[in-house]
């Protein structure tokens, strides 16, 4: 008993010993093979490294270019701005079940928690009074509009913050279809009906690829090929 005492004390003073000369700035012994997962080859991406200029790894976009998919917004985030989109600027896309459906799961995503299912302005955080004054959508003194449901998720308003980040503009428009059918729906209007779309071109249609490889070829169609 009193041998396996020492044992456990000399063990214990061992293992102090070994960690108290461990350096922590400078790497040791690693037994793994790929030790990439401890010392990255890459740079992080918003350290301070002198090679980069301005210091840093992240650096900004080449003027004047424009990341893929994004397109410029012409209102500003001033009253005036807010003002002419709200009398301007129109809903693109056709008022159709598939985008008013999507429109409502991305409502129930980032709106109903304070806008309420409905669109009364009953969230969940009205209803526990985190978060107090959320107009309902058939608010008289507001009079909302397309172009000012695009701008207020674009730029956000009073404690709403923008959402611009989160969702891009076909989402943003897809839910305004949805808020301004809650608009609808609490005003007793008539349901609005759906717009005809026409059928759409998959890229995998037979005849689409022909035309695809006769353009390639350089092929010329008569005119009674191009009717048919």
């Amino acid at each position: 008993m009193r041998s396996f005492f020492h044992k456990s004390i000399v063990l214990f003073l061992l293992t102090g010993l070994v960690v108290s000369c461990a350096d922590k700035e400078r790497p040791n012994y690693q037994f793994m093979s790929n030790t990439d997962m401890y010392e990255p080859i890459g740079y992080e991406a918003y350290g301070e490294y002198d090679i980069f200029p301005g210091g840093q790894s992240a650096m900004d976009p080449v003027e004047g270019t424009v990341a893929r998919g994004w397109k410029p917004y012409e209102y500003e985030n001033t009253p005036d701005g807010s003002s002419q989109a709200k009398t301007e600027l129109e809903n693109p896309l056709p008022y159709t079940e598939e985008h008013l459906t999507e429109g409502k799961e991305l409502y129930t995503i980032y709106c109903a928690v304070c806008h309420g299912d409905a669109g009364d302005g009953q969230g969940i955080l009205a209803e526990r009074e985190k978060i107090l004054g959320v107009p309902s959508y058939d608010d008289v003194g507001r009079a909302i509009t397309e172009g000012s449901v695009y701008h207020v998720i674009y730029y956000g308003l009073n404690s709403m913050g923008s959402y611009a980040s989160q969702i891009d503009e076909k989402e943003r428009w897809q839910i305004t279809h949805y808020v301004m059918n809650l608009k609808d729906q609490l005003e007793g209007n008539p349901e609005r009906e759906y717009e005809e779309v026409g059928p759409t071109v998959s890229p995998d249609d037979p005849d689409v690829q022909a035309a695809q490889e006769n353009v390639g070829e350089g092929t010329v169609l008569t005119e009674e090929e191009s009717n048919n």
